[in-house]
């Protein structure tokens, strides 16, 4: 008959066996587990060093690129928005590496920056008590009744104020409008923005320059649709706009991830890598190609079309027929001007 002591002994000599077992194993495949373990790690070593090795080549390489854009820059915008006033619309945490770089564009095509707008979070705000102040003030100070959103409200009433087409029957580009003044001081003390220079000269050509990050994947876009909705109108106000972000800030969920993935063709145009010196050339290159029917969605992202317009813009043949415009005055109003 098997007894406690059989069994007690019997579950001793398991353990001992098992922990034997142990002990031995570990001590033969000791040498041969280190050293895999030390070749893993010297794998992985070599990968990091060089992927930090091709990470600094393509840094080098970008600076190079950047530095030829800068020296070719002069030569590529040559009188190219000569005569046009363009406004530089700014999002919530828009770059200001994006802002600076497209104004410095802007200056080299010829171009006259009339002024900024700085949006504020407020501008999309969807509470109730918001979106009602938003809509009032539209309503307000336009001179025709409104309807949609308060963000459409608002976008129309905004867009009027600060584009023109300069158009026979068109407000005259660069005269200042105590109206479009009066617009943009109530927005600014209701906190929907705020302005620098003079929007309210109006500018025939808008460049809107969306934030430097998307907004959250799982996240709600209002800020980018409503972002979206105020190019649209500006696009309509004006005779074209470029909307403007960087790599990082034109990802999913963006404004350009919107007019990119709708499928459907856009009279906007899109610049993705306006943070680098050649995106900036294509922003001003864009507004050119806008003025003459023609949109595009350029940059170096997988959604692009292509890196920008093609053949290369080049100035009208107004630039030189020998009309000048006067300070503020677009092309077409000196080419109206010269034939009287």
């Amino acid at each position: 008959m098997i007894d406690f002591r059989y069994h007690l002994v019997s579950i001793v000599a398991v353990f001992l066996a098992l922990g034997l077992g142990l002990l031995l194993g570990a001590t033969a495949l000791q040498p041969t587990t280190l050293a895999g373990l030390i070749k893993t790690s010297q794998r992985e070593h070599q990968q990091i060093d060089s992927l930090i090795a091709t990470n600094g080549q393509l840094n080098q390489q970008i600076t190079s690129n950047d530095q030829f854009a800068q020296t070719a820059a002069p030569l590529l915008l040559r009188e190219l928005l000569a005569g046009q006033r363009v406004v530089v619309v700014e999002a919530p945490d828009a770059s200001g590496q994006v802002v600076n770089g497209v104004n410095q564009a802007l200056t080299e095509a010829g171009a006259t920056v009339s002024g900024q707008v700085q949006l504020q979070d407020k501008f999309f705000d969807v509470s109730p008590a918001t979106q009602e102040q938003l809509t009032q003030l539209a309503q307000r100070f336009s001179q025709a009744p409104l309807t949609g959103t308060a963000v459409m409200q608002a976008s129309q009433v905004l867009a009027g104020a600060i584009l023109t087409k300069d158009g026979p029957g068109q407000p005259v580009a660069g005269q200042r409008d105590s109206a479009s003044a009066a617009l943009l001081s109530g927005l600014a003390a209701g906190g929907f923005l705020t302005v620098s220079g003079h929007p309210d000269a109006r500018a025939t050509l808008a460049v809107v320059v969306i934030p430097g990050s998307p907004p959250s994947a799982s996240g709600p876009n209002q800020a980018s649709q409503g972002l979206l909705t105020l190019a649209q109108q500006l696009n309509l106000a004006g005779l074209g706009t470029v909307v403007a972000g960087s790599g990082t800030g034109s990802g999913q969920g963006s404004v350009i991830d919107l007019m990119r993935g709708n499928g459907r063709p856009s009279h906007l145009s899109s610049v993705d890598d306006a943070d680098r010196t050649i995106g900036q050339i294509v922003v001003a290159q864009a507004l050119f190609e806008q003025m003459h029917g023609v949109s595009g969605n350029f940059g170096s992202l997988s959604t692009a079309a292509a890196p920008g317009p093609s053949p290369l813009p080049t100035p009208s043949a107004t630039a030189s027929t020998g009309v000048q415009a006067v300070p503020g005055q677009s092309p077409r109003r000196a080419a109206q001007a010269g034939n009287s």
